[in-house]
């Protein structure tokens, strides 16, 4: 589902600025305008359902770009009124306008459903309107993500730009990673099950853990036969999903989009977005004008310099709106493009350093991939273990064996308050359990920069027909503490296919390739390089049951012996796309 292209853009870029696209910078004197606010416009789909939205704009005579913002989470929400407020003394229109079935706006909310014609409708609308000029661009974070990308593969006349704020990944790997089932789908089912905002009274940990997973919403009080249980009924990437994909009608956009997102979010989905769009999009404006920016950040924690233990210091924080601002100036007004794009396409925070950088293209092309191999002597079990990684490739080394039970699987290590997104809290605690394996490579005598997709090939066994195998990259500071990178998981039956999963022959050995999505870092000179695998991500992900039947319909679960290889015919290793200096 990932692409790792490297586009040449510098062409299109150069045939963007000698044609003009990017040179207007005249610049106009600053206008405040006092606001005009419009609650519960109803605004007619082509079915006659009539949704609701709250518009605010300037209180003064002229047309002017409109801004559409579609959410299901309910437009009377401040950040919704500030955003609108701020661009509307600035010269907008803003739309904010509550989906299908949710709050004020009328029908039957279906994920997914109805997110392109219902945002083709709306925006199209808003560009006839009396105080519209025509020129329409969108915004949106998270599911408005998914409602851009939906609407813009309609192709509305009217829309001229989207900025797609921390996006999450396409429809199927957004509920299954690698093939393994997210369990904070529940949450967001719960969210959105109804017309307004559902939250569980209790503690969703029982939930969890209830078997089957298909029927983990009635063990949280609810029956969610459109979502919960529909998802959990297609495990793999097959015609339920493929219709309600955005990604395999990406080459309908025919927009310049800013992608914005964080590190421990979904920066997989924002750069396959990029490398998408500037390889597919239908115009030049679509493949040349795309941008950009990766924080150190989780889901929408733009204003904040620090995540969970972390703190990234004084540039990591960014105002969005004025960011939002200078976009839609260049996009919808034709002003200070060339400030804009100044930063070229890809403008990413180096997390370790904690430095913004512009680059061109991702990945990077001078990007160094270096294997950093496996090793030990048979009792890499635990921190305290003698697992350790290192640049030099294995020659006879003992393998690796320890127990997965579904019944007290590894836990996820997450800040509760991160809302599902990966998070920076220390691992160590973790790191204690006998079911993982821990190789740490000796302190670095001179700083690393990882920039790029990580990936680890692992060559193991299991005793069981279909098991899990989850990875993590950890800096390891110098007084121990063990900050998470990133980390991915594998269903062992997915290790080919998403769409034909095959089981395993109990006790063969199998190659494996691990994603663990997208990083910059500069490991400092005195910490350490880490890998964590083990057999769970739970609750983060469900548990393989291991007994090779669905791990979503069925209970049955079984304990599996699993033998991780480090040999020189089983050279496992993570993959490491290093800068040079």
């Amino acid at each position: 589902m990932k692409t790792n292209a490297t586009p040449l853009i510098c062409l299109a870029w150069l045939m963007m600025l000698n044609a003009g696209i990017a040179q207007k910078t005249e610049q106009t004197a600053a206008v405040s305008y006092n606001i005009k606010w419009e609650y519960n416009a109803h605004i007619p789909m082509r079915d006659g359902v009539q949704l609701s939205a709250n518009i605010s704009r300037p209180d003064a005579e002229g047309r002017f770009p409109v801004i559409v913002d579609r959410t299901p989470y309910g437009k009377n929400r401040k950040p919704f009124f500030d955003s609108a407020a701020y661009l509307a003394q600035r010269g907008y229109v803003y739309v904010m306008e509550d989906c299908r079935g949710r709050y004020d706006s009328e029908g039957e909310f279906k994920p997914w459903i109805n997110e392109g014609h219902d945002g083709y409708d709306t925006i199209e609308w808003a560009a006839r309107q009396p105080w519209s000029n025509g020129n329409v661009g969108t915004t949106g974070g998270s599911y408005g993500g998914w409602d851009q990308m939906f609407a813009a593969e309609e192709q509305p006349e009217h829309l001229k730009t989207m900025i797609v704020i921390s996006m999450p990944p396409d429809t199927y790997p957004a509920a299954y990673q690698g093939g393994a089932f997210g369990l904070q789908a529940l949450d967001w089912a719960i969210i959105v099950d109804g017309h307004t905002f559902q939250e569980y009274p209790g503690n969703l940990a029982e939930a969890y853990r209830h078997l089957p997973v298909s029927s983990m919403d009635k063990a949280a009080g609810r029956s969610m036969p459109e979502t919960l249980q529909a998802w959990t009924q297609h495990e793999t990437y097959d015609d339920y999903w493929k219709q309600r994909s955005y990604l395999n009608k990406l080459s309908r956009i025919q927009v310049p989009v800013l992608h914005i997102d964080g590190w421990y979010d979904s920066p997989d989905a924002t750069l396959e977005n990029y490398n998408g769009l500037i390889a597919q999009g239908a115009t030049l404006p679509a493949r040349s004008r795309q941008k950009v920016i990766l924080g150190p950040w989780l889901h929408s924690t733009f204003s904040s310099s620090k995540v969970g233990d972390i703190d990234f210091g004084p540039a990591a924080p960014i105002d969005l709106h004025a960011v939002s601002l200078g976009w839609y100036d260049c996009q919808l007004k034709g002003l200070n493009c060339q400030e804009v794009y100044a930063d070229g396409p890809i403008n990413l925070f180096v997390m370790g350093e904690n430095r913004w950088r512009p680059e061109k293209e991702w990945p990077l092309k001078r990007a160094q991939l270096t294997p950093f191999y496996f090793h030990s002597n048979g009792h890499a079990g635990t921190r305290t273990g003698d697992g350790s990684l290192s640049k030099e490739a294995p020659a006879s080394e003992p393998v690796d064996i320890f127990t997965y039970d579904p019944g007290d699987p590894a836990p996820s290590t997450d800040d509760p308050a991160a809302m599902g997104a990966r998070s920076v809290l220390d691992e160590r605690p973790m790191e204690l359990r006998k079911d993982v394996l821990v190789f740490t490579s000796a302190p670095l005598t001179e700083p690393v920069e990882v920039t790029g997709p990580i990936r680890i090939k692992l060559w193991a066994a299991s005793s069981a027909k279909d098991t899990d195998w989850a990875a993590k990259i950890i800096d390891v500071h110098p007084d121990g503490e063990a900050q998470r990178l990133q980390d991915g998981i594998l269903r062992a039956r997915s290790r080919e296919s998403v769409e034909h999963p095959s089981l395993l022959t109990p006790g063969k050995i199998y190659e494996y390739t691990i994603d663990l999505l997208d990083i910059s870092n500069l490991f400092q000179a005195g910490h350490r390089i880490q890998v964590v695998i083990t057999s769970s991500n739970f609750p983060d992900f469900d548990r393989n049951l291991n007994t090779g039947n669905s791990n979503e319909t069925t209970a049955e679960t079984q304990v599996a012996k699993q033998t991780i290889y480090h040999d020189a015919a089983h050279p496992s290793h993570i993959l490491l796309p290093i800068i040079p200096k």
